[in-house]
C-alpha cells in the first residue's frame, strides 16, 4: 500500500487506457478491501490482456468463462461483463475521434482538483456528475463513490493530507 501511495496514488494521469484500466479496478473493488485489487491487480492485468482495451473488447462468453475459472482474479460476473463492455465503450468513442482521457479531464477543464486535505469525502457533487455521465454512456460500477476514489487515484483531484509529503510533489504536475 505504501509504494502504490508514494509512487501511483494521486498522480495526474492522461494515458486513455490507464484511465480506463484504473476506472476498472476501481469497479473490483466495489464492496471489498482496495489492497485486494492491489494484490490480484497483476494477476487481473494478466487475465484482461493487459487492460488492452481493443483486447478485451473482444472477449467474449468463452473468455467470461475462463475469467469466472481463474482463482487469481476476482470472479464477480458483472464485474467482468462491466469491463468488457467499459472497453467496447472505449473503443466506440476513440473510433469516434474522442479521446477517452480528454472526456475524463473535460470535467475539470484539464486541471487538477485540489481537496482540502483534511476532509475524507466519499464522493463530491463533480463526483455525482462524472458518475451520472459514465452512466449515460453504458458504464458499470461508476457510481459516485467509486468515481471518487478513482479520480483520486488517477490525481484528477489531489486530495492528499495536508501534511503528506505527496500532496506538493503532486500539484506540481501536469
Amino acid at each position: 500500500m505504501q509504494a502504490y501511495h508514494d509512487h501511483e496514488w494521486g498522480v495526474p494521469q492522461r494515458d486513455p487506457r490507464m484511465l480506463w484500466e484504473m476506472l476498472a479496478l476501481e469497479g473490483f473493488q466495489a464492496g471489498l478491501a482496495w489492497i485486494t485489487v492491489l494484490r490480484k491487480r497483476e494477476a487481473l492485468r494478466k487475465a484482461f490482456a493487459g487492460f488492452e482495451p481493443r483486447k478485451v473488447a473482444a472477449f467474449g462468453a468463452i473468455d467470461v468463462a475462463r475469467l469466472l475459472a481463474d482463482p487469481t482474479i476476482i470472479r464477480s460476473r458483472p464485474k467482468i461483463e462491466a469491463t468488457i463492455a467499459g472497453a467496447r465503450l472505449w473503443c466506440s468513442m476513440e473510433d469516434a475521434g474522442e479521446s477517452f482521457a480528454e472526456w475524463c479531464w473535460s470535467f475539470t477543464d484539464g486541471k487538477v482538483v485540489m481537496g482540502d486535505g483534511k476532509s475524507l469525502p466519499t464522493s463530491t457533487p463533480l463526483s455525482e456528475t462524472i458518475s451520472r455521465a459514465m452512466m449515460q454512456r453504458g458504464l458499470k460500477f461508476v457510481g459516485p463513490t467509486i468515481v471518487y476514489a478513482w479520480m483520486e487515484a488517477v490525481g484528477i483531484v489531489n486530495n492528499h493530507a495536508v501534511r503528506c509529503f505527496r500532496r506538493e510533489r503532486v500539484r506540481g504536475l501536469p
